[in-house]
């Protein structure tokens, strides 16, 4: 019988979205060592070099990057139409691969989840929680979460949030003991919760505007986090400011366990939207949570 590559394929497409044979293996039950030789198999058979490979780290080559394009949503359907075979009928089953950055955590997704899962239960669902701007596609999930300027424009988009204010909190008792800041400058001379840019070691800039004015501000502080949890804490023991999406915090103002300063400088972040390729045959679990979102933004539109 002629060599077939569909398992080496599918052996490849692991690898190139895990970035690491181990992971893959352990996704497909098989050991490191025969997912390896199935992926040598394939390049074998193809004549071309699909991973680059290193003591620490795996990546598709050129090669491997178009072939993980071209062939990686065509072999997903494939094993999804597979496993439809025993579904029962009109069941959606399959999975579902999201990146998502943390301050979608708990707004959409806290929306979307619990009623996706509740009505396609066959519906396995990965999510990956990261603030890098991630490739999608190249790196093997079937959607995304972020802010629309970081969207490619070959995407198709959903609006799953409305604009929100960027804000200072902190605690009573740090107003009562520090003061209250009266315009944006006067935070360098506050005690601030830091964070960094993903990828890089900029500190983020806390941006103002009243106006035509604006400011950008480098803030001080002993603590700098990419955890936004842990900062809302800090902030809510009185142990500096925080800067925040108004919406993630609106629990701790209405308790009282913070408080806003500095709102007529607030700035405004762009709504959250769901990201994913413009093909016309899209996964039945990605068709699933798409024409949800949709219905879900709908409703938000009617009742705001």
């Amino acid at each position: 019988m002629a060599y077939t590559p569909l398992n080496s394929l599918n052996a490849f497409l692991a690898v190139a979205r895990r970035r690491s044979f181990a992971a893959a293996a352990r996704e497909m039950g098989i050991s490191s060592s025969a997912l390896s030789q199935s992926v040598k198999q394939l390049e074998t058979k193809l004549g071309v070099s699909l991973l680059a490979r290193s003591s620490r780290s795996v990546a598709p080559t050129a090669a491997g990057e178009r072939l993980l394009r071209a062939a990686g949503p065509a072999v997903d359907l494939a094993l999804e139409s597979l496993k439809s075979v025993t579904a029962k009928d009109g069941a959606i089953t399959g999975a579902l691969r999201l990146t998502v950055p943390m301050i979608a955590v708990s707004q959409p997704l806290a929306r979307l989840l619990p009623v996706f899962m509740e009505r396609h239960p066959g519906v396995e669902i990965e999510v990956r929680v990261e603030d890098r701007f991630v490739d999608a596609i190249a790196e093997g999930y079937d959607a995304g979460i972020r802010i629309i300027e970081t969207i490619n424009r070959d995407m198709v988009h959903v609006q799953l949030t409305g604009a929100s204010k960027l804000v200072v909190a902190g605690a009573p008792a740090y107003f009562a003991k520090h003061g209250t800041p009266q315009t944006p400058p006067d935070l360098q001379k506050h005690v601030c919760i830091n964070s960094r840019w993903p990828l890089s070691r900029e500190p983020m800039h806390w941006k103002f505007e009243r106006g035509k004015k604006t400011w950008k501000i480098v803030v001080e502080g002993p603590t700098t986090t990419n955890s936004f949890e842990l900062s809302k804490s800090l902030a809510v023991s009185g142990a500096g400011m925080l800067y925040s999406m108004e919406a993630l915090v609106a629990d701790e103002v209405a308790r009282g366990e913070l408080q806003l300063v500095l709102e007529p400088y607030a700035t405004t972040l762009p709504g959250l939207y769901l990201y994913f390729p413009s093909r016309v045959n899209l996964s039945p679990p990605l068709r699933a949570f798409v024409d949800l979102a949709r219905e879900m933004a709908t409703k938000r539109h009617k009742h705001p």
